[in-house]
């Protein structure tokens, strides 16, 4: 029989030395966050949650009306249990500390409440990203730089995928582990254990509306698969994939096999990049290097970068091993 999610992180703590279930008792706030998401981007224009909300994050982005509400959920969902200390967001400001009312845990949390929501109006597939930190040893009144740890002290990643099914894939550093929600029962069930990406691909994922800001080690690897055999010099052709939804770019990568880039370039000066290193970039490269992939800013580790700003950019390269290996190697000078 298979498991559900609660069962399954029970069964992994049992192998934590000195373990207290808090973590578990996280798990289970989020996992009944994203079930709550899932059934408002389900219901969508059912129960008018579609369409702009007339204002914008600290990104300058333009929020969509289940940008906040998501936004909302995941704190209520995340705020009372006494295991958080603090949360930061993609449609934050700064940081959300736990309120006084409330007893305080030992982590902090960040996330993207509804990525690709740009595609919502037109039923295409979005997620929720979400990380785990530790808070610093004796900080009880945390701080935006409390959050500023590198994605290698993640303590779990993962990521809801709300498509024809809805999906859950974590990692506590363990391997990766996709779970199937059963809307008869409720549950999450593990229906994807220890997910691996391929080291070879024929799929590229970029927006290619951005070529001409890039620099010369992407535009020569794009255009080699663009050619692929024929001209290209590579040994295979190419297809190319965009979503424009990072959670359904990483999901298909997960499955298949790709590779996924917004890297730098210089249409907004300024800006490192496009993803946002806390909440989308380090977790998805914890979980895409769980599975055998490989993840870089094309100079350097996404997980190995110290983060400097809660809403920080970084170029993002990632997905199957060799393909983002020859990028990295392009941008040497190899």
């Amino acid at each position: 029989m298979s498991k559900n999610l609660v069962q399954f992180i029970i069964e992994e703590q049992r192998h934590v030395p000195g373990a207290t279930g808090e973590f578990t008792g996280l798990l289970s706030d989020i996992i009944m966050a994203c079930k709550q998401i899932a059934h408002s981007v389900n219901k969508g224009a059912l129960i008018g949650v579609l369409g702009s909300a007339d204002s914008e994050n600290i990104q300058g982005e333009t929020q969509k009306k289940l940008d906040i509400i998501t936004n909302e959920i995941f704190i209520k969902a995340n705020e009372w249990s006494g295991h958080l200390t603090a949360m930061a967001s993609e449609e934050m400001d700064d940081i959300y500390s736990i309120p006084a009312q409330y007893p305080r845990g030992k982590y902090l949390l960040t996330f993207d409440p509804l990525d690709g929501s740009s595609n919502i109006d037109v039923n295409i597939s979005v997620g929720t990203i979400f990380s785990i930190l530790r808070c610093p040893e004796g900080v009880t009144n945390p701080v935006a730089a409390d959050f500023l740890q590198p994605g290698t002290k993640q303590v779990c990643a993962g990521y809801a995928l709300y498509g024809p099914s809805t999906m859950l894939v974590i990692t506590t550093g363990q391997g990766v582990n996709g779970f199937t929600l059963d809307n008869d029962i409720g549950e999450f069930m593990l229906t994807h254990p220890k997910m691996t990406i391929p080291a070879d691909t024929q799929e590229f994922a970029i927006n290619m509306s951005n070529q001409r800001y890039w620099e010369a080690p992407v535009q020569r690897y794009v255009d080699e698969c663009v050619k692929g055999k024929t001209a290209g010099g590579r040994e295979k052709n190419f297809n190319m994939r965009w979503v424009a939804s990072m959670v359904a770019e990483v999901h298909r990568i997960l499955t298949r096999g790709g590779i996924f880039m917004y890297p730098f370039d210089t249409k907004e000066a300024g800006k490192a990049g496009k993803l946002r290193i806390l909440y989308e970039a380090n977790p998805m490269s914890f979980i895409v290097e769980q599975a055998g992939g490989m993840c870089s800013t094309g100079r350097e580790r996404i997980m190995e970068v110290q983060p400097t700003g809660l809403h920080q950019r970084v170029p993002v390269i990632l997905g199957s091993k060799n393909e983002v290996e020859r990028v990295v190697g392009y941008h040497k000078g190899m």
